[in-house]
């Protein structure tokens, strides 16, 4: 039970991280920033995805 419990907390992180990352790249950041963006967010999924939620570039994604 504890390991399905845990996949899906992986599961979320990754789709949050995805949905991150193309806002990041869809931001009107420059191309310097949105690289460092992304790479925080991938080298550090959990702690570069509240940094992000804080202080990122928001892009014009519409779901």
């Amino acid at each position: 039970m504890g390991s399905m419990f845990n996949g899906l907390i992986g599961l979320i992180i990754l789709a949050l991280d995805i949905w991150a990352i193309i806002n990041v790249v869809k931001s009107s950041a420059e191309v310097g920033m949105k690289v460092l963006w992304v790479l925080l967010i991938l080298l550090l999924p959990v702690l570069g995805l509240i940094i992000w939620a804080i202080a990122g570039p928001r892009g014009n994604v519409r779901l």
